[in-house]
């Protein structure tokens, strides 16, 4: 009798804010750690600065959202505040014996960003000088950290522009995940593959169509594709810290499901590979407050279909 083939799930792990590298990441390395799991760690290591994020409550759809995934008990009410009434704390300094850990325990290590709420809000406005300096503070700080060179990298706030995808060129990345879709591309000739989200997060399902705790994780695994790309984002904020026994959970039933979650450089198999060209388009979509970056076969197609 042939064994079930086994479904393979790059996990990226995002790490946007102080809170959660100090209690979401080693929670999550714990958990790692037990079930013998090696996964991606994009961290952000600058100033955080996530509370000036509170005048987007004046925003409809950010204040649905965050309304509807109880936002404040997930992230803590200190975020409100945190680079507001005082300056952030640089993460990679006041936290960087947490990013070794993660590196030491043997999971990739990639850069988010450096500020992340102001490539959030300001990565489309930013001119190119800007847009490396940004990347380059947190590459050499993530990079003093770990010793050695930053393999990939991934945008907050899934926010990228050509102009970003040129500066990221200079720093030699294996692969970026900067956008949403269905399959690795290329998006410009010379350039390092992007290996895009396929799966919702959890603030993006969970409050709609009757999801919530007791199905979430159903959802998540009904979604995942035998034969196809799939890439699993989860935060440190989130994951880590209160639904940190839901994640725990969804690793066992993958396990059940022949599912694997690994570490998204597994995803490109081959190094001399010749990924299709494709573009990234900057859209809006249901259950996120502004745009975010796809890639455009996959829009192309839900438009078709």
């Amino acid at each position: 009798m042939s064994q079930q083939k086994v479904t393979k799930v790059g996990l990226r792990i995002d790490v946007d804010t102080y809170r959660g590298t100090r209690l979401g990441v080693p929670k999550l390395l714990e958990i790692f750690q037990r079930h013998d799991i090696s996964a991606s760690f994009f961290f952000t290591v600058g100033p955080d600065n996530m509370g000036r994020h509170i005048w987007r409550l004046l925003r409809p759809a950010f204040l649905k959202k965050m309304l509807r995934s109880k936002a404040a008990s997930l992230y803590g009410w200190d975020i409100l505040i945190r680079g507001t009434l005082w300056p952030g704390p640089i993460i990679g300094k006041k936290l960087a014996h947490i990013i070794k850990q993660a590196d030491d325990a043997g999971h990739e290590i990639g850069l988010h960003a450096w500020d992340h709420h102001k490539w959030q809000m300001k990565t489309d406005v930013m001119t190119p000088t800007e847009l490396h300096s940004e990347i380059d503070k947190g590459y050499q700080l993530l990079s003093k950290l770990t010793g050695k060179p930053i393999p990939c990298s991934a945008v907050a706030g899934w926010r990228c522009t050509d102009t970003t995808l040129t500066q990221k060129q200079r720093f030699g990345f294996r692969y970026n995940s900067d956008c949403r879709g269905e399959s690795i591309f290329i998006p410009q000739l010379g350039m390092a593959p992007q290996i895009p989200v396929t799966l919702p997060t959890y603030d993006e399902l969970v409050g709609k169509d009757n999801i919530d705790h007791s199905n979430y994780n159903a959802e998540i695994i009904k979604r995942i594709k035998p034969d196809g790309l799939n890439v699993y984002t989860i935060h440190a904020e989130v994951e880590g810290i209160v639904c940190a026994q839901l994640f725990e959970d969804l690793i066992i039933q993958a396990k059940e499901n022949n599912i694997e979650f690994v570490p998204m450089v597994e995803l490109l198999d081959h190094e001399d590979i010749d990924w299709p060209l494709d573009e990234i388009l900057n859209i809006e979509i249901d259950g996120r407050e502004g745009w975010l970056s796809h890639q455009a076969s996959m829009i192309n197609k839900q438009k078709n279909a």
